[in-house]
């Protein structure tokens, strides 16, 4: 029963990691390709870590009957797949108005970076609690 506990660990600390190190990215102005592309790159990294290390955690929850926890895991790990087509294709496309200056794309970007810090908040919070709720 430990295994799935151990599988676990590194969702937990990549979710975690992703939420303390794009905190304080949020003090960068957003205006730079510079900036942006830096952004991008650690969404990207975050998504892929968590597409990767979800679906492992999930089988070794299935594989010791914990067939509740294994879907939440599933779904922790459709979310990553869904989100990184939505937020990184978006955010290209705000990449390039942040070419030439513009208001709008800077305030949108923010935005964008907000709400996929606030998702994956929300995703991390929920597999801590359900960590505690299932009684691994």
């Amino acid at each position: 029963m430990y295994a799935p506990l151990f599988l676990t660990i590194p969702l937990l600390l990549c979710m975690g990691y992703f939420f303390m190190g794009s905190l304080p990215l949020l003090v960068l102005n957003h205006d730079s390709p510079l900036d942006s592309r830096f952004i991008r790159g650690f969404f990207n990294t975050y998504y892929l870590t968590v597409i990767f290390t979800a679906p492992v955690a999930a089988i070794s929850y299935a594989m010791a009957g914990r067939l509740v926890y294994a879907v939440c895991l599933f779904a922790i790990f459709g979310v990553a797949l869904a989100l990184r087509k939505v937020v990184l294709t978006r955010m290209d496309l705000l990449r390039i108005r942040l070419k030439h200056p513009d208001a709008a794309a800077i305030a949108d970007f923010r935005q964008l970076h907000v709400a996929g810090m606030g998702v994956n908040f929300v995703q991390l919070v929920a597999l801590i609690w359900g960590l505690f709720q299932f009684s691994v």
